[in-house]
């Protein structure tokens, strides 16, 4: 019988600033999330405009906090996780989830970033949320920082440009690891830490008209480099606190193909792909891969680092590699005349040979295999999928239930091929978290229609509806594979 190797954890993956909501609850401070817009993309044309979705300025800021509306800013109550927290943890567990991966508010524990001292109430609400996830024997995996710097750090200090950011991040790292060091025990510091060069503002505070448009892209790296130093010290700071514990990684992981086999196409690939490594060549390795520093040169840029920088990013590598994965896309030298296709936040040329989900993401379950083996053999580290799912539009039928089976279908395909990726290719798989596992608000778009869940939550993109969670098709199916460690889908 085939099965998934003894210990997989097998789970789900949410993030506070799009399911959290309670905004202005427990003593929590306003993050950069509370202040992005809803949009409501038209078309194929909108999607592709990933920065315009995710950028903001003074202004748009200003306007946001003149204002505590929810309709238009929809992550200040995302699914209201804040007050169903113990009811969408029995959910979750009754699928029988190994693993639950969730991301701590930082401007929940420091409501500015900059305090000395943390927010009483809000270390509070996590102890009873991991309490929760414990009791049902559901091992928490904890991002420190998931797209929702507290915004008064990115006001007053313009994010992670500046290098106190490193002594911020590091006493709310030292907080949250002494305060849960005996109910977690995986970590990741930041999530898809390469985002910052997509969008800046979600990912580094940084809010772009307040900088030359010449400089920014340097102004872009000084701040990845801050946070490159404090991951590090992030590593440190947790293995003294906890002994026992993992901190890993987490990586956007894209995957691109040659559109054709001219060695100009394959040239381009594999300098796009060098753009997604390097973040992870520096924080698995611990120092600046030469092709990065050579690029550097190349601009110009003088990313300020001194010596102990580079030392403590030695020192202080992380244990394992967790990566996002949902699509494939195509490159090309010369793109004139291609269809463009929409990615996590990115844009790439259309590959023919697969289809697409209603968002215009390009679903390859093979593409996950391929991810996974790049990885594996790029690092000789443990890897785990902490992100991987379908986004699509659910319908209710009028006796309540949601047949999603192009979910299950998608799901399928993909953890057979990771279960290739295991047993035929040799990698070291620790676990799989879909992406998400309960509906919440999109990322770039803020929208709520855009579904990934096996619970549905009856809310719209307008924050009309009961809120009530429900479970879809998918629910019991997922179930069924936790149960069999995978068996029920790999022997059909």
């Amino acid at each position: 019988m085939k099965q998934f190797p003894e210990g997989f954890l097998w789970g789900g993956a949410t993030a506070a600033n799009q399911y959290e909501g309670g905004w202005k609850e427990g003593g929590k401070g306003v993050s950069c999330s509370d202040v992005q817009l809803f949009t409501d993309p038209k078309s194929m044309k909108d999607l592709l405009n990933t920065h315009g979705l995710c950028d903001i300025s003074d202004e748009m800021i200003e306007k946001a906090l003149s204002t505590d509306d929810e309709v238009y800013y929809p992550k200040r109550h995302g699914i209201d996780f804040y007050h169903h927290y113990k009811e969408d943890i029995a959910l979750l567990a009754g699928m029988g989830f190994k693993v639950y991966r969730m991301s701590i508010a930082w401007s929940r524990i420091f409501p500015r970033g900059d305090e000395l001292e943390p927010n009483e109430e809000g270390l509070k609400f996590y102890d009873a949320v991991f309490d929760e996830c414990l009791k049902y024997g559901m091992q928490p995996l904890v991002t420190m920082s998931h797209y929702e710097p507290p915004l008064a750090f990115c006001m007053d200090y313009n994010g992670w440009y500046d290098r106190r950011s490193i002594e911020f991040f590091t006493r709310y790292v030292d907080v949250i690891t002494k305060r849960y060091k005996d109910k977690v025990k995986l970590w990741l510091t930041f999530n898809e830490i390469d985002s910052i060069i997509r969008h800046p503002f979600m990912t580094g505070g940084l809010i772009e008209s307040r900088f030359k448009p010449e400089e920014f892209e340097e102004v872009e790296y000084q701040a990845m480099h801050h946070q490159f130093v404090a991951s590090a010290l992030a590593v440190k700071i947790t293995h003294e606190n906890i002994p026992d514990a993992k901190v890993g990684c987490m990586l956007t992981k894209l995957t691109y193909y040659p559109y054709t086999c001219k060695p100009e196409d394959v040239l381009e690939q594999q300098q796009r792909m060098r753009q997604i490594y390097c973040y992870s060549d520096t924080q698995v390795h611990g120092e600046y891969p030469k092709y990065l520093l050579q690029m550097y040169k190349n601009k110009g840029f003088n990313i300020k680092m001194t010596d102990e920088d580079l030392e403590i990013m030695k020192k202080y590598p992380v244990d394992f590699i967790s990566f996002s994965y949902y699509s494939s896309s195509c490159v090309a030298a010369d793109t004139k005349g291609l269809e463009m296709s929409a990615g996590n936040t990115v844009t790439a040329i259309k590959n023919p040979h697969i289809p697409s989900s209603d968002w215009g993401w390009q679903i390859d379950p093979i593409g996950l295999r391929i991810s996974c083996v790049d990885l594996y053999d790029r690092y000789r580290k443990p890897l785990f999928i902490v992100e991987n799912g379908l986004g699509a539009k659910d319908t209710v039928e009028a006796d309540g239930s949601i047949n999603d089976d192009y979910r299950i279908d998608y799901l399928r395909e993909h953890i057979r091929q990771m279960y290739k990726a295991i047993e035929e290719d040799g990698i070291e798989l620790m676990g799989y978290t879909t992406w998400a596992p309960i509906d919440l608000l999109s990322n770039s778009t803020n929208q709520m229609s855009k579904r990934y869940g096996f619970i549905y939550v009856d809310v719209d993109d307008y924050g009309n509806g009961t809120y009530k969670r429900s479970k879809k098709k998918s629910y019991d199916w997922y179930k069924e594979v936790i149960a069999t460690n995978g068996s029920s889908i790999l022997d059909d």
